[in-house]
């Protein structure tokens, strides 16, 4: 009795070393001093042109700007980091600031998004305004009307929750509402074709199944209509709300 204690207490010293612990590898896909490693991709725009200087760092924060725009006029864009992933966990800090700028879509008033899966951004057409992808949609609040973030929107893809496939665009969460300008912590948590979850603060507020690709497609995407989903590139978006980001870095999974 006496040995199995002894055994039992080896085994517990072991367990609490963290020397004995495997480290969890997280890569930082933003350096907080530029936008190495990432490529912008606008509506109406070639690949890799940072329309007015939309995407910039300052402070050692990744910033969604409109401080060169006079109007907004549907110059959608997309900020490509430039490995492809398929299972992973993505993580950051995000904060909404300021006012929309003039020309804004209403239903655009502190929204941005995080896309997951999307498609290569060489394959973008020139006038297309997003690109085929999962959005992991974030929301600020708006005086007392309930947002919750961590939503999902589908542009060019569906998805299925609870066993049914929803071919709707947006599909909101379970989080609370984030007013102000508060820093807010999310992160996506992506097994391939199989299985997403959104995690806000620490509280999963959102988890769907089999995203495919489908819905409204651009003309040189309509023969994957179908296709499963089971990886794709990330995406920082801007669609005229001025948005923050922060210690965005991502762990592999196996």
């Amino acid at each position: 009795m006496r040995q199995f204690s002894i055994f039992i207490l080896i085994l517990l010293l072991i367990s609490c070393n963290p020397a004995t612990q495997k480290e969890e590898n997280w890569i930082q896909l933003f350096n907080g001093e530029n936008l190495e490693g990432w490529t912008p991709k606008f509506n109406h725009s070639e690949l890799g042109i940072n329309y007015k200087n939309t995407f910039r760092v300052s402070d050692s924060v990744l910033k969604v700007s409109y401080e060169e725009y006079e109007n907004f006029s549907d110059e959608f864009g997309h900020l490509f980091y430039e490995k492809s992933y398929s299972n992973y966990k993505i993580r950051f800090e995000y904060r909404f600031t300021g006012e929309q700028v003039t020309g804004g879509q209403a239903w655009a008033i502190r929204n941005n998004g995080i896309m997951l899966h999307c498609q290569p951004p060489e394959s973008i057409e020139l006038d297309q305004s997003f690109p085929v992808s999962i959005e992991a949609q974030l929301l600020g609040g708006i005086e007392d009307d309930e947002r919750p973030t961590g939503n999902v929107c589908t542009p060019g893809t569906h998805i299925e929750i609870n066993g049914n496939l929803i071919t709707e665009h947006c599909i909101r969460s379970n989080s609370k509402t984030f007013n102000g300008d508060q820093w807010v912590r999310f992160e996506a948590v992506v097994f391939g074709d199989s299985i997403i979850h959104h995690i806000v603060n620490g509280d999963t507020v959102m988890t769907y199944r089999k995203p495919v690709i489908g819905g409204d497609l651009p003309e040189s995407y309509r023969h994957f209509e179908g296709l499963a989903l089971s990886k794709g590139y990330i995406a920082i978006q801007a669609e005229s709300a001025p948005t923050e980001f922060r210690k965005i870095e991502l762990l592999e999974l196996k």
